[in-house]
């Protein structure tokens, strides 16, 4: 009889991350009403140091992630990013900057490209500067345009993202033949996801049904008219869609964030969340955080669902749905997803809705910047 197969402990621990997130600042020129930061985020710690960023970048490479993504906050307001490029380039990182154009001149673009950055992925807020412009409450519409100008000129396919909310969404077949007019290769037409500011302005931002199925309609009357000149992916939000999605692919199964101040999250906004230890990467290593630490294994798989979930035969597709939306909605973030029709909290998404469809009340809308956030000293 063959001998036993002995197989180290290590080998038995699940898969690391695929994906890291690194939010390098929450510091930013922008001050997006729909942005999905942390409301209270100018009560945050002191930013990672290159050398904290060095060590994380290490660390998640050395568990087998192979996606590095730098965002924030505009990340281009750190004087660093081209060290942490070149360091996860070299390590084998496939490599993504999500940023707003401010601050990206062409020596920083030479500089970035040199040190090996793979993928530029560019926001833009609308196809006019008026209605880019007021959103933000920044005069970048034009800047914006001269970036992805420049990104192509240096060639980098051309990446435009664009968060629609019920102020843009009537303006999609402009804003997709603005994408054409650029050249870009690749457009993503994100919906708003309420979050953080977003769930703050959800009145004013949330479109109704008919907006969103014109949408998809011209979405779809572009993508057949453009073919493969242009890919464009159309995200639904959440609060219309039929059924719940799985959160970020799996609550620690994929994607790790780590916050400017070294906080480690499953996804890039459960920070929110109330009775979580968000493990710190200046105390712990990425391999300890992602495998023992009782936040990534809090709501990792299925056995923690509630009964609603437990019961349904969709709950590996699904985990019960997100855990931040659960929470902002029911206030517990161990509940059933109010997005499914399940849930015994669905009649809050239906009440959103309905909401929706009503005339907008005259109400400002609450822009993201550090005094509003001091002033408001709240998660969400």
């Amino acid at each position: 009889m063959n001998a036993p197969l002995l197989v180290p402990p290590q080998a038995l621990k699940r898969a690391g991350p695929l994906w890291l997130l690194a939010e390098v600042t929450y510091r930013c020129p922008l001050h997006c009403a729909f942005c999905y930061n942390p409301v209270d985020f100018a009560q945050a710690g002191p930013e990672l140091s290159t050398e904290d960023w060095l060590k994380v970048i290490r660390q998640a490479r050395a568990l087998g992630a192979a996606q590095f993504g730098i965002s924030g906050g505009e990340p281009l307001v750190r004087d660093d990013i081209e060290i942490l490029v070149a360091e996860a380039r070299q390590l084998g990182f496939y490599t993504n900057l999500i940023t707003s154009g401010v601050g990206l001149t062409e020596a920083r673009l030479a500089a970035l490209k040199e040190a090996g950055l793979d993928h530029i992925q560019l926001s833009f807020q609308d196809a006019t500067k008026e209605a880019n412009d007021l959103i933000t409450n920044t005069r970048t519409f034009d800047l914006k345009r001269k970036v992805a100008a420049m990104t192509k000129a240096a060639g980098y396919p051309t990446v435009i993202n664009c968060v629609l909310h019920r102020t843009n969404i009537d303006h999609l077949d402009r804003i997709i033949e603005m994408a054409v007019e650029i050249g870009a290769e690749y457009l993503e037409l994100a919906n708003t996801q309420y979050h953080g500011w977003a769930f703050l302005n959800r009145q004013s931002l949330m479109p109704t049904e008919a907006q969103l199925a014109e949408a998809e309609a011209v979405t779809e009357r572009w993508k057949a008219k453009l073919g493969k000149k242009m890919r464009i992916l159309f995200v639904t939000p959440d609060y219309q869609t039929k059924k719940p999605k799985k959160c970020m692919n799996g609550w620690g199964e994929v994607f790790l964030s780590i916050t400017p101040d070294g906080l480690a999250l499953p996804c890039h906004t459960a920070r929110m969340l109330p009775g979580l230890e968000f493990p710190d990467v200046r105390e712990h290593d990425i391999d300890w955080i992602w495998h023992e630490s009782p936040l990534f294994n809090r709501f990792r798989g299925t056995a923690w669902l509630p009964e609603t979930c437990q019961s349904c035969e969709d709950k590996e597709k699904d985990h019960g749905g997100c855990r931040c939306q659960a929470f902002m909605l029911t206030g517990d973030a161990g509940a059933t997803d109010p997005v499914c029709p399940k849930s015994p909290d669905h009649a809050l998404i239906e009440k959103a809705l309905a909401e929706a469809e009503r005339p907008i009340l005259v109400k400002p809308l609450v822009f993201r910047d550090p005094k509003n956030s001091v002033k408001l000293g709240r998660a969400f």
